[in-house]
């Protein structure tokens, strides 16, 4: 099957969206040819990852000047969009996926919120699919984005939900969110997912004095994180041992002025096999937003020990005490349960159970055949 896919964000490989989208594309190529429809917005260049998926063809949409967008901007606050994700519109997004998908049989997707509100106007005439990065309304009010509330965030996704004929959902938790928002819609788990066969597992850890925390850190549930960690955590822990560090790598990480030489900032890194070499175990310590977080799911597929929150594994298929230690949101709890992952004796058998579920749950292939069904 042929598939359109528009995406607001010129395709690339720096945030948790960026990758999901690489997911679904990376999958969907496997079952036909796809025309990517991107918004040139966030990067100059699409990563050369996307170039190099087979049978991919990517349509660059410009973006238009503030009068360009605005008749597409009104269209969308009449449907009562959020101001937020009605000026990311550009109406050429909407124009170039409606003439590509002219074949009733071509699949359509819209990769996230802004995308979405973008073909409302096509989803109702055609079969359309939304794909959800997250279930915006559970979090995103709580975040620091002006007139954001929770009922205007509810109206917008449940207009969402039941305008496209079917959802993809990124886990579980967001599922049930979105069916008790929209009985009515059609929903489908569409879980975020890496390159599990390209990752190849680090060895099992021996004694590496690293906790390390990957993180896009201009999303502000990334940020909390790191404060949780600063501020709470690794005191606790260094209270108990003081030679571990803190090595914070990721978008926006160069930033951070810790005030203690054992927090590492590495800045973003393009290739990061060698800090998960180098890490005795990884923190997830998410103590807010939705989905499911990729750099769990990543620290999975590299087998390295995995510490996080309930909120963190709540997205994911993972087991406490099976797959990863679990660590609350009070800086001594998570001090323990970091302790207990950087073990090898305790942390190592985790980490092997976590790349297996990586494997069979959360890689490419896993994907392609959910998406085969």
């Amino acid at each position: 099957m042929r598939t359109v896919i528009a995406t607001s964000f010129t395709p690339t490989l720096d945030s948790g969206r960026a990758r999901r989208t690489h997911g679904i594309v990376r999958a969907l190529a496997d079952l036909g040819p796809i025309d990517l429809v991107y918004g040139a917005f966030g990067a100059d260049q699409p990563d050369r990852a996307f170039a190099e998926i087979e049978g991919l063809t990517m349509h660059r949409v410009e973006r238009p000047g503030a009068l360009g967008r605005l008749p597409a901007y009104a269209r969308a606050r009449l449907r009562r969009v959020p101001d937020d994700f009605a000026r990311g519109i550009w109406p050429g997004v909407a124009r170039r996926t409606a003439e590509l998908s002219t074949d009733p049989g071509t699949r359509v997707v819209a990769e996230g919120p802004v995308a979405a509100a973008a073909l409302l106007g096509l989803a109702s005439r055609r079969e359309a699919i939304y794909d959800a990065h997250n279930l915006e309304s559970t979090f995103r009010h709580r975040l620091d984005d002006a007139g954001m509330s929770q009922s205007d965030l509810e109206r917008f996704e449940r207009l969402l939900l039941n305008t496209f004929s079917e959802n993809w959902m990124v886990s579980p938790a967001d599922m049930e969110g979105a069916a008790a928002l929209a009985p009515e819609a059609r929903l489908r788990l569409v879980p975020n997912v890496v390159d599990v066969a390209a990752i190849e597992p680090v060895p099992p850890r021996t004694d590496e004095r690293k906790v390390l925390f990957v993180a896009d850190l201009t999303y502000e549930p990334n940020r909390g994180a790191l404060r949780f960690l600063l501020e709470e955590a690794m005191p606790a822990l260094w209270e108990r041992a003081a030679d571990v560090e803190l090595v914070v790598a990721g978008k926006g990480s160069a930033e951070v002025e810790a005030g203690d030489p054992r927090v590492r900032p590495t800045g973003f890194v393009p290739d990061l096999r060698d800090v998960y070499l180098g890490a005795g175990c990884v923190a997830v310590p998410l103590l807010e937003g939705g989905g499911s977080p990729l750099k769990f799911v990543e620290a999975l597929a590299y087998r390295v020990p995995v510490a996080a929150t309930p909120r963190a594994a709540a997205g994911l298929e993972v087991r406490a005490g099976e797959h990863y230690v679990e660590g609350g949101t009070e800086g001594d709890s998570f001090a323990a349960a970091l302790l207990a992952a950087l073990d090898p004796a305790q942390g190592n058998p985790l980490a092997l159970a976590g790349r297996e579920l990586a494997e069979r749950e959360y890689s490419i292939e896993a994907l392609g055949r959910r998406l085969a069904s």
